[in-house]
């Protein structure tokens, strides 16, 4: 081969790497990474929240707040997070279905915006009430973007990249989180009178957002099998892989368009409902799974482990006024954890980091059990080992169920089902989390020192019943998947025809699967536009 046909692929595979990269991150840092850093910055003013409150409440009406009607107020404004969450869970699907992938990630950013709003304003206007509104907005902009980005990065990923993109999520997840915990410290943020702009510091990587996603492409399975624009799907692949469309993947998203259609009597895809996906018995044990992995990612307790860790860092000595730099440990191990796993997902596989996550988190949780219990009777040293149990715990986390769990949809639904998967996915995670929120107060009230015994059985059977009935995606196209999942479901299906000899354009030059198929050069970057 001469020297061109050797420095093209190599230059493309740059080219295509970087628009990818840079894809990612600017779909992320006004998405996932929105929610990390959101359920972060509400922890270091919460004192300052409630003395808002209590002030607020005494201007009006003269008297002041007891301290359990304060907390209830300060749960509200909590809880309006994930409740938002929910909302945003819902609408997530119909919007990206109606105005695209990358759209609706730019269109999410207003309710950031104007959540933005109502805290800077807040303490002007003497109302803790537009600080639930705002917390709900915010949770409604998570909501959204946690089941869009995911969908986004699934769909305009190279299979041989797309559990490592999609896992980014994860992984800008988690350092939202970190940013969260060193923005909110005293010195930056987290003083008294700085809390409106700690809390409203969220609006800045929704700016960045704005200014860059819009220059880089939708999802090209999108334009391809929703809007059915060929040409722009072939110019968006050809952007994401560095100028050229890739034939196989070309192929690959002609004949799940197709099969769609072939579904629908010959009509386009329609994007399905929820309702729709629970009354389908090809569709069951997606489902299923997508459901079980989705509730443990949030009834696992990881969230709980967070709160509980200031109190371990307490009793194990640290002084109150610095345990606010060792949490920022919890947050670095996390992050730590969500980039190893991005970089072994597509060696180790999407089942093992799940399966192992959840099996490594059971075990922490008896060691932890067991060190609290020993503690409380003033064996020596022990609140040392619960301190290395809630770095562990959250370490086991962020390697498996953290980011995987945001995969699963993207790759073991269809197109048109994808959407309404992810609003199912979504909406069992706010609710479970709104959930274990509410309830975690009275599980340590009444269980003491055996309160995580409740999330010990949801990782022993969440890594048995995920080990049992998930097979491995990895490698796999969504065909291949989909018949792993059409045994367990009972169904047989036939084997659909192989595509049509149908010419594909692109730069003028015209030719066809066919053609590209029986070409004889086995090379593995052979392209679209490139002369055969």
């Amino acid at each position: 081969m001469n020297s061109t046909g050797d420095t093209e692929p190599t230059a493309a595979g740059k080219s295509s790497g970087r628009t990818l990269a840079l894809t990612v991150c600017s779909a992320a840092i006004g998405g996932t990474f929105q929610y990390g850093y959101n359920i972060s910055i509400i922890n270091a003013p919460t004192s300052y929240i409630q003395g808002f409150i209590n002030d607020t409440y005494m201007e009006r009406w003269g008297t002041g707040l007891d301290m359990p009607q304060v907390t209830l107020v300060w749960t509200l404004i909590v809880s309006a997070f994930p409740l938002g969450g929910l909302l945003g869970a819902l609408i997530g699907g119909p919007l990206a279905v109606r105005f695209g992938r990358k759209n609706t990630l730019l269109l999410n950013n207003s309710f950031m915006f104007a959540g933005a709003v109502l805290v800077l304003t807040c303490r002007g206007a003497k109302s803790f009430e537009m600080l639930i509104i705002a917390r709900f907005l915010v949770g409604m902009n998570s909501g959204v973007s946690m089941n869009v980005q995911p969908m986004y990065f699934g769909e305009s990923a190279p299979k041989h990249l797309r559990g490592a993109v999609a896992f980014s999520s994860a992984v800008f997840t988690a350092f939202g989180i970190f940013l969260g915990q060193v923005v909110g410290l005293t010195e930056v943020l987290g003083a008294k009178p700085l809390w409106p702009y700690l809390l409203a510091s969220n609006a800045l990587p929704g700016l960045i957002q704005l200014f860059t996603l819009p220059w880089f492409p939708e999802s090209p399975r999108y334009l391809l099998i929703d809007r059915g624009d060929k040409e722009a799907c072939m110019k968006a692949l050809g952007r994401l892989r560095g100028g050229e469309a890739p034939v196989q993947e070309m192929e690959e998203m002609l004949q799940e368009q197709q099969q769609q259609k072939d579904a629908n009597s010959g009509c386009a895809a329609s994007a399905k409902t929820p309702w729709s996906l629970f009354k389908s018995r090809d569709l069951r044990a997606q489902l299923r799974t997508v459901m079980t992995a989705s509730s443990a990612m949030m009834l696992c307790g990881n969230d709980s482990i967070y709160f509980y860790a200031y109190y371990i860092f307490l009793a194990a000595g640290i002084p109150p006024e610095k345990i606010q730099y060792v949490t920022i440990g919890t947050g670095a191990s996390e992050f730590t954890a969500s980039i190893l796993s991005n970089l072994l997902i597509e060696r180790v596989g999407r089942r093992y980091l799940l399966v192992g996550g959840y099996t490594l988190m059971s075990c922490w949780t008896v060691v932890f059990t067991v060190a609290l219990n020993l503690q409380s009777r003033g064996v020596a040293g022990m609140a040392y080992l619960s301190m290395a149990c809630v770095f562990s715990y959250i370490l086991s986390f962020g390697l498996g169920p953290a980011g995987v769990t945001g995969i699963l949809p993207a790759e073991i639904f269809d197109q048109a089902a994808r959407p309404a998967a992810y609003m199912v996915a979504g909406s069992f995670m706010w609710i479970s989390l709104f959930s274990v929120g509410m309830l975690f107060p009275f599980i340590v009230k009444g269980l003491g020192d055996f309160c995580f015994l409740p999330f010990l059985v949801v990782c022993v059977v969440s890594a048995l019943s995920l080990g049992l009935t998930l097979p491995e995606t990895k490698g796999k196209t969504l065909a291949e998947i989909t018949a792993e999942f059409d045994r367990q479901n009972g169904v047989t299906r036939e084997m659909p025809e192989k595509p049509v000899d149908e010419p594909i354009t692109q730069l003028g030059e015209a030719c066809s699967f066919t053609a590209l198929a029986e070409d004889p050069d086995p090379h593995p970057t052979t392209r679209l536009g490139r002369e055969i």
